[in-house]
């Protein structure tokens, strides 16, 4: 992966996911001398992805640390290192990792603003790579959204596109309260348009990326293209179909999705995780509250089963796929 913090910050470029958020990261530690980065070999390696690369030679070892191999130890020191007045983005290296901080990220830093009633603000940026579909072994390829999105105090947050990557990354860091940036890393190498110049409005809104009156398709991160791919095949089989990429899951832009269904009368919510209490749930139970007079038929799911992640020879039967996100549409044409 080509760094790409030499060159203009106007205008457009065409970069992928990974080049998008390495330009945030260098872009915020530029503007901030409060920012800081750790996480495990993302110095001189720039990380597993290199999504880091070149940002230590640029700023130094002391602004772009190689942690040591402890999660909960980057997580617990990036709370201090924010009570102490510096703005920490720490990266965990994949989503099966993060369980051994959990405790940090769930009892400690999102609970830290309230039990200091409001006084002190904890403004750490937590990224993570998460998902599937990228050939892996156990622990690299999980969805662990919904644990987070369930504890209050903590924003959760995702992109699918390389604008949105840079302009919700910088948003994140930016934040007073802690976020977990949940990055589609089977999509790091996705090369897409970033506008320099057009910051996003509202970068943890959902929005509609593709319009369409017979049904409403939502999903977050990398499911979101599987969505845009359903919706293109769909038009085969007659359907003009909506998609939604919903970026924030907590806080949740329930107003824009709830519009949105009441439109078109019928839902289907695609994620990765297993549909057994995943977040698809609170979504479909939030659009029984308030569009439910405009539903022609029961909101779908599609996403993964409740397994544990599978080996990698058998993931695409286990992520969603355009045919079973049009068999789910077809399902709701059946009443």
């Amino acid at each position: 992966m080509t760094t790409v913090f030499d060159e203009v910050a106007s205008g457009t470029q065409k970069l992928t996911i990974g080049q998008a958020v390495n330009r945030a990261l260098g872009d915020e530690l530029a503007s901030d001398d409060s920012v800081l980065l750790q996480g495990e070999d993302i110095g001189a390696l720039g990380g597993v992805y290199r999504v880091t690369e070149g940002l230590a030679a640029r700023f130094g070892s002391d602004r772009v640390v190689d942690a040591p191999l402890g999660e909960s130890g980057i997580v617990g020191t990036s709370i201090g290192l924010a009570q102490a007045g510096f703005r920490p983005v720490a990266e965990i290296q994949f989503d099966g990792f993060v369980y051994p901080a959990f405790d940090q990220i769930v009892s400690q830093l999102a609970k830290m603003h309230s039990r200091f009633r409001g006084a002190q603000q904890f403004p750490v940026t937590i990224r993570l790579p998460y998902g599937g579909g990228i050939g892996s072994v156990e622990h690299h390829s999980e969805s662990p959204e919904v644990y987070f999105a369930h504890t209050a105090g903590l924003k959760v947050v995702t992109y699918s596109n390389a604008h949105d990557a840079y302009w919700v990354t910088r948003a994140a860091i930016r934040s007073a309260d802690p976020i977990m940036l949940l990055e589609p890393k089977k999509h790091y190498f996705v090369r897409g348009e970033v506008n320099f110049d057009q910051p996003v409005e509202d970068p943890f809104a959902t929005v509609e990326v593709r319009p369409g009156k017979d049904a409403t398709l939502m999903a977050w991160g990398p499911q979101v293209a599987t969505a845009l791919a359903a919706a293109e095949a769909g038009e085969e089989d007659g359907y003009d179909l909506q998609v939604l990429d919903i970026r924030g899951l907590s806080p949740l832009d329930m107003d824009t999705i709830a519009q949105a269904v009441k439109t078109t009368g019928r839902a289907i919510i695609i994620h990765e995780a297993s549909t057994f209490a995943g977040f698809g749930a609170e979504i479909s139970a939030g659009l029984m509250e308030r569009a439910f007079l405009s539903l022609e038929a029961p909101v779908q799911r599609v996403g993964g089963y409740h397994m544990p992640y599978p080996p990698s020879r058998l993931e695409h039967d286990y992520l969603p796929s355009v045919d079973r996100v049009l068999d789910a549409v077809d399902e709701t044409f059946t009443y």
